[in-house]
Formats: structure tokens, sequence, C-alpha cells
């Protein structure tokens, strides 16, 4: 009876690691980006139908790259905070990136159509990308929409992970969130100081995965 009672919990561990790759918790089971890993390239297209490459920010200090989509709630929510860390930190070199992860098979509502109805209803003043692979969220390791990636300037081709988690600490209501984890990691990035805070969890909706 030992040995059964040894056997059995490693195989329900098995059958649970399986269970979440099947999920798709890619950040959890498959790796993803760590602070201070550099980040690869990417070629997505944008709701103009240009494509748009972190390659092209080559002129930059960094970038700060957001999964979002139109249908979440938490996404929803963040849509004018995400419109400010444009206006604020463009012109200081750091300007965002929205990408939309989400199958539309399974949310209709994250379809390529609607990014552009949403795009042009918000005006958006970043370029709001689909990665209809999701080979670019699964290199990120990024779980959930709001999902936000600071990335610094490390040589000419090259970002360096700075930040990974949620923009703030309060999804609900931005004049009362206290804790301004994308700004402070920028302001601090562009000031040559350390990052306060390099990690958070990310607080959304899951990220509606192929298959």
């Amino acid at each position: 009876m030992k040995n059964y009672n040894i056997i059995i919990p490693v195989a329900i561990l098995a059958a649970m690691t399986a269970l979440l790759v099947s999920v798709g918790n890619k950040s959890v089971v498959e790796g993803g980006y760590e602070v201070g890993d550099i980040a690869a390239n990417f070629s997505l297209k944008n709701v103009d139908g240009a494509e748009v490459s972190l390659s092209d920010y080559n002129d930059s200090k960094g970038a700060i790259v957001i999964f979002t989509c139109n249908s979440c709630p938490f996404s929803q929510m963040y849509e004018d905070r995400i419109i400010q860390l444009q206006a604020k930190y463009e012109q200081k070199g750091f300007p965002v990136i929205a990408i939309n992860p989400n199958d539309p098979q399974k949310q209709p509502a994250d379809s390529y159509d609607k990014m552009k109805i949403r795009s042009a209803e918000k005006s958006f003043n970043f370029p709001y990308l689909i990665d209809e692979t999701q080979e670019t969220v699964s290199a990120y390791g990024a779980s959930r929409t709001p999902h936000v990636f600071v990335l610094n300037r490390e040589s000419k081709d090259q970002f360096r992970v700075a930040y990974i988690g949620a923009i703030d600490n309060n999804h609900k209501d931005a004049a009362t969130a206290d804790k301004k984890y994308v700004e402070d990691a920028v302001d601090a990035l562009i000031d040559g100081k350390v990052v306060p805070t390099t990690f958070t969890k990310a607080i959304g909706c899951t990220i509606k995965w192929k298959g």
C-alpha cells in the first residue's frame, strides 16, 4: 500500500501539469519572458492594415507592450489609462504597443474587424495589433488581459524586459490607484534609476488560446 500512496500523488501531479498545458497557461508551464530577458522582435498587423514590428522602434528608449483585447471588462476599464500612458510617454521614448492575443473563434468580439471598430470608437492613439498565430503572446508568456511588459533599450536593436505585470493596483478606479507600477517603472528608466517594482500579478481575463 505504501508504494501506491507514493505513485498516486505523482500521477495526480503529472495529470495536473498536463491539464495546465492543455488550457494554455503557457506563462506558468511553458515559460515566457522574465525580468532581465531580451525580447525578440515581432511583426504583427495593426488595425490600419500596416505591419508593425518591435524593430520599428529602434530609435526609442524602450516600449510599453500591453496584451489587451476588446471583450475583457478589465481591459475595457484600463483603455483610458492606456491612452494616457501613450500620451504621457511616447514623446519621452516609451511608446505603447497594444496587442490582442485572443483567438476570435473562441471570442468573436476580439476579431480583427471588431478591433478596428473599437480602436476608432475609443480614438486609440497607439498601434493595436493582432497576434493571429499567438506566437508573440506565447513568447512573452502573458496569461491575462491586460498584461504589461515594459521594455528598456539594451542596445541599438535589443530591448530588455524591465517590468512585468499590472498597470496599477486598482482596476476599478484609476483615481484611487496608489501604486502606478508601469508609470513608476518607466519614470525610473527615464531617470536612469532602478525600477522600484519589477513584477506584479496581472489581474484580468484569461487569454483565449487556439485549440
